[in-house]
């Protein structure tokens, strides 16, 4: 019975040890890298917002677009959740040498 409880406490103990490393290691690099975008602003990362039939509601809640659940999908990150990079058309002319 005692190796079955000291094998307990080392799994107990590993398991510690290993939220720790994990911790700190998250502490040190945030969730958001350099590829990932950040939170949308108007959603604050959830993907829905408020559905607009709320607003105008009596009480009940429930449209086509919510399906009755009274938040749709934010248009501002396309319900993503963080946001989009605007694309961009950069065009570069060489200069023309003269001879």
């Amino acid at each position: 019975m005692g190796a079955i409880v000291l094998t307990q406490l080392a799994t107990g103990l590993s398991v510690l040890a290993g939220a720790a490393l994990l911790k700190s290691v998250m502490d040190q690099r945030p969730m958001m890298g350099p590829t990932q975008f950040p939170r949308c602003p108007s959603c604050n990362g959830t993907g829905r917002v408020a559905c607009l039939c709320s607003r105008w509601s009596d009480g009940d809640v429930g449209c086509r677009t919510c399906s009755g659940s009274g938040r749709m999908g934010c248009s501002s990150c396309g319900g993503s959740g963080t946001g989009r990079p605007i694309p961009a058309q950069i065009s570069v002319r060489s200069p023309k040498l003269r001879s």
